[in-house]
């Protein structure tokens, strides 16, 4: 996953006219893009993922190819079609993105700033070295408390004396969380689930419900056993499927059961538990031709049998 390929989708495509299943498709191929915007996931594995049909992402693919945002080009391994190498426009995903951060408005200023365009060059140092010896005071700054405007006006980085801890945010927490789950996902199941929007948002949603992670651990590790050896159901084994809001309350249920009985493994569509292996039960009697419960050899003996 390409953090930076990422960001310019975000910020360049949006407000350029890219938006629904288009807009879903170029943040999946980032998702899956190197940092020069190469990667080669299959249409189905997109379709999938962003809920939409082969039909649409294919279209969605042709017309961000006719824009100029990607190239794409067939790969082929004998007679057979691979998946299609996509290579994003980083560029032009660059420069959009950059365009729209040049026409960001800049937070609102004081009469005071209005004030400063009026003197010459050295006034304006010099009001400036001023309200700087004041940003220890209790007067917050007239910028709003813009980080970026401090950053400008106060060269020595000093910072606010209260800022709200990251950790106590609930939101980067579920986050976390999610991230971890996933993590664990990849890890059982040799999966390769990036940590996009699509992948995390049904397990934030879980743990909003009031799940914990480790009970979704737990959930993936008890579908990963009953699933994980079957060529047809080891496919559901994706977080759309494992953390959806209807079947999942009943797959962590189950797993609860499966952990209490010693988490068994699942072979030939059942699960090994002890009652598989039945034995006879002892009764405490004296097979015939034994005595005391040794062989009957009709003379003494010392105890040990030849």
């Amino acid at each position: 996953m390409s953090v930076k390929v990422s960001s310019y989708v975000w910020d360049g495509c949006a407000a350029h006219g890219v938006k629904g299943t288009k807009l879903l498709v170029m943040l999946r191929l980032a998702d899956f893009s190197n940092d020069e915007g190469i990667c080669y996931p299959g249409i189905e594995k997109i379709a999938r993922e962003i809920g939409a049909g082969r039909s649409t992402v294919t279209t969605a693919i042709g017309e961000l190819e006719n824009d100029g945002w990607l190239t794409r080009k067939e790969r082929r391994r004998g007679q057979r079609n691979d998946s299609n190498i996509y290579t994003l426009n980083v560029p032009k995903l660059k420069a959009a993105a950059l365009s729209v951060e040049s026409h960001r408005p800049v937070s609102d200023t004081s009469e005071s700033d209005h004030s400063k365009s009026d003197m010459s060059g050295s006034e304006r140092s010099e009001s400036d070295r001023s309200e700087n010896t004041k940003k220890g005071s209790s007067h917050p700054p007239e910028s709003g408390g813009d980080p970026s405007v401090n950053s400008k006006q106060d060269p020595s980085g000093k910072k606010p004396n209260c800022q709200p801890a990251a950790q106590t945010d609930p939101e980067v927490l579920i986050t976390d969380q999610a991230k971890a789950v996933l993590k664990h996902l990849n890890l059982v199941t040799g999966s390769r689930y990036q940590t996009s929007k699509s992948s995390l948002e049904n397990i934030r949603a879980r743990l909003h419900d009031g799940f914990t992670p480790e009970q979704l651990v737990l959930t993936v590790d008890y579908l990963t056993a009953k699933w994980g050896n079957d060529l047809a159901m080891s496919d559901y084994l994706r977080p759309s499927t494992l953390f959806g809001p209807t079947k999942f309350p009943g797959y962590q249920q189950s797993s609860n059961a499966w952990a209490k009985k010693g988490r068994p493994a699942y072979v030939n569509g059942k699960w090994q538990t002890s009652t598989n292996h039945r034995v006879t039960p002892a009764t405490g009697a004296i097979p015939p031709g034994f005595s005391n419960g040794l062989p009957n050899t009709g003379g003494d003996h010392d105890g040990i049998v030849n």
